[in-house]
């Protein structure tokens, strides 16, 4: 193809017309405006302006100028910062107390009422700066575990959760962005059970995603259908006190916990736990599935395979993520975030010709390695903790959106052997590319102050990496930070095998950031700012469908219809009068354009799979599933995930009964009857769909039955 053809294939699919909701989203969620509400960004490229002059600013004043030119040609070809950066940049004026940062996690909670409230504190300053926030509250002792203390027996984790929920929910109503929280929860704690079962209860943890740390030899003792003790930590002074016989393996196990302090702890940094019950790991995994079938809760996070791949394993241990699980954290960790969109390369489209663009990518994602590392330095973080995790370590997770749309304009099936493959090649490259900057820009800029800092091998790393003995390393022997990340994490040694020489002089040298990418969900960002191509690493969720939005003023959610970025393509480029469910054969759109009901759960790992090959935080994947799926095949799903090597897993079945989503197709609403009972006591029966008015204003009867049910009804 001669380079004027090539542009002009750009220059069309560049200019595909946004449609109303992309651009409504945009003026909702990231247009600045001052506090009466006159725009400050006239239009999205003022939008891509603001962003591009704050990240240059942190430049050095003779490249200032040429850098900026580069963030704004980057940002109108397929670099999109996450909603906190593309809201928050350069609005200082405007809003000065938030952050540019989508990730955190809590320091540990510490199983005292003094901790818990200080964190809950503490998780009160982070949500209002903007940022969503992950906890592990396992740390906290059983339900009716005695309290020496106040002289009582405790209410347990989950009644203090409830009160981070509260928080989350009055918080976030003030600050007009709805509250992320994710509560991660150990398989190994007494009231494991009543975690799974929590959303059970109507408006119950509705603040919270929740996700089971789940551990190898969990699994293990599934697939033996062995028992498996629930447990919790006993002190040193509670052992001193009851004169108890720690080596009594019928009473106590010792195993890891993310606290050492006051607790009984081993050579091998394993604490002493009280076994509270035993039950069959079976039993514990049928309830998980019960719940994950009915309520799409509590999701999975494999926490070892998580450590064991975690590029700072040796001085970190991961026990939460955000709250969409792309970014495992340590505590008081942050990161930030920002998409590819991959529909920006594919030259002609929808034809046998289409190709990805290989060249222009790697461009793009060098120039927004760059940027993300900007961001680092105006991350407007609200405490002290937090701000020196990111300073020292720099994460930043870059990911893709609309792969699926990219699919399908290359005329593949997503879940093929094409597309897995695809998916492979295309993070594989972002990722290369993201390591070569971090060199160059360590030796522009400086390394990240981890690389050059001396760690002591201690006989856990030990344990953790047998490498280090083989190269002759022993206990108490010192190695510097960039030696141990680049050489010895597992992620990095998958790097060498691609580009042995430059992973050689990372280790020399050091890098400028511990991490570079991580997939988020990418759902409003894909909406507005991408046209709604397809959010992440999913396939299209329909191709005209109906997305609940929340918005400010009204009392429940709004119904908006939306059309799939390829859809929109397709009919700009190729066939104007294609519409999906059509059956005129003028009409009908190519076997290629796959939806989520189109691909099975076991191609949805293989994705994914490929993916987290080359991503060295994680990836925010959910597997959608029609509503009378089998049971059966579903709980296979978890087990393949876990042999395929991924670090979590994450389904939905459209269950009504429960709640309806975010995103929701017209079929299912049209299927589903709601029950109101009337103020005289009489009933009435409405299809999902049908609008309803009630308290002056104009519902689907899906969105007023879910804001009635779950109490959030005029609380938005």
């Amino acid at each position: 193809m001669n380079a004027n053809a090539k542009a002009e294939t750009e220059a069309v699919v560049t200019t595909i017309p946004m449609q109303e909701t992309s651009l409504d989203i945009w003026n909702s969620k990231y247009q600045l405006k001052t506090k009466t509400g006159e725009a400050v960004d006239k239009d999205i490229n003022a939008t891509y302006q603001r962003v591009a002059t704050a990240l240059a600013q942190v430049e050095n004043k003779a490249v200032r100028s040429e850098q900026k030119k580069n963030f704004v040609w980057a940002l109108k070809h397929g670099a999109i910062p996450a909603g906190r950066i593309t809201s928050n940049a350069g609005a200082e004026a405007h809003k000065p107390a938030t952050s540019t940062i989508n990730c955190t996690v809590s320091g540990s909670v510490e199983d005292s009422m003094n901790d818990i409230l200080e964190k809950n504190h503490e998780a009160g300053l982070t949500l209002k700066a903007g940022c969503g926030i992950g906890y592990e509250f396992s740390t906290l002792r059983p339900k009716g575990a005695y309290v020496a203390g106040a002289g009582a027996t405790t209410s347990g984790p989950l009644s203090f959760m409830d009160i981070f929920d509260r928080m989350c929910f009055t918080v976030s109503s003030a600050g007009g962005r709805r509250g992320a929280q994710m509560a991660t929860f150990d398989v190994h704690h007494p009231d494991v059970i009543d975690f799974i079962q929590a959303k059970r209860e109507d408006g119950r943890l509705r603040q919270f995603n929740l996700s089971l740390l789940i551990t190898e030899d969990f699994i293990e003792a599934v697939r033996n259908d062995d028992d498996w003790h629930l447990s919790f930590p006993v002190t040193e002074k509670e052992a001193e006190d009851e004169g108890l016989d720690l080596n009594d393996a019928s009473q106590f196990v010792y195993r890891d916990f993310p606290i050492l302090d006051g607790y009984v702890v081993n050579d091998e940094g394993k604490v002493a736990c009280r076994i509270y019950r035993t039950l069959k790991a079976q039993f514990i995994w049928d309830t998980i599935m019960t719940s994950t079938y009915d309520y799409a809760e509590p999701g999975f996070i494999l926490i070892d395979k998580v450590n064991q791949m975690n590029n700072n394993w040796f001085c970190e241990d991961i026990r939460a993520t955000n709250p969409c699980g792309e970014q495992p954290l340590p505590p008081y960790g942050s990161c930030l975030l920002g998409s590819v969109n991959l529909t920006m390369f594919v030259d002609n489209p929808f034809t046998d010709k289409a190709s990805f663009n290989y060249e222009k990518y790697r461009k793009v994602v060098g120039i927004f390695t760059r940027m993300l590392d900007n961001v680092v330095e105006i991350n407007g973080l609200p405490l002290p903790e937090q701000r020196h995790e990111i300073m020292y370590k720099r994460r930043h997770g870059m990911g893709i959106l609309g792969l699926g749309s990219t699919l399908a304009m290359l005329r593949m099936p997503y879940g093929s052997a094409d597309s897995v493959q695809f998916t492979e090649d295309v993070v594989r490259e972002m990722a290369v590319e993201g390591w070569r900057q971090s060199l160059a820009l360590a030796e522009e800029k400086g390394v990240a102050p981890i690389m050059d800092d001396d760690f002591e091998i201690t006989p856990k790393m030990m344990s953790k990496c047998p490498q280090l003995a083989q190269d002759g390393h022993k206990i108490g022997d010192k190695l510097k930070g960039r030696i141990l990340h680049a050489k010895y994490s597992r992620y990095m040694q998958d790097i060498a095998a691609v580009e042995p020489e430059l992973v050689e002089k990372l280790a020399e040298k050091g890098g400028r950031f511990t991490h570079h990418t991580s997939i988020a969900p990418t759902g409003t960002i894909s909406l507005s700012l991408a046209n709604n191509a397809s959010n992440g690493i999913e396939p299209s969720f329909s191709h005209h469908y109906a997305r609940n939005v929340i918005r400010e003023g009204r009392k429940t959610k709004e119904k908006v219809d939306v059309f799939s970025f390829e859809l929109l393509a397709y009919r700009h480029l190729i066939n104007p009068g294609a519409m999906p469910f059509s059956d005129d054969a003028d009409k009908k759109l190519p076997s290629y354009f796959t939806t989520a009901d189109d691909v099975s759960p076991a191609q949805h790992v293989d994705i994914q799979a490929a993916a987290q090959k080359w991503v060295d935080s994680s990836i925010s994947k959910t597997a959608n599933v029609p509503t009378d799926f089998a049971y059966q095949d579903f709980k296979d799903i978890y087990h393949y995930a876990y042999d395929k090597g991924l670090k979590g897993c994450t389904t939905f079945r459209f269950n009504p009964e429960a709640f309806q989503g975010v995103l929701v197709k017209e079929q299912d609403l049209e299927n589903t009857l709601y029950e109101f009972t009337l103020d005289d006591g009489s009933k009435v029966n409405l299809k999902g769909n049908e609008q309803v008015e009630y308290d002056g204003e104009i519902h689907t009867a899906a969105n007023l039955f879910d804001a009635l049910k779950e109490g959030t009804y005029g609380k938005y």
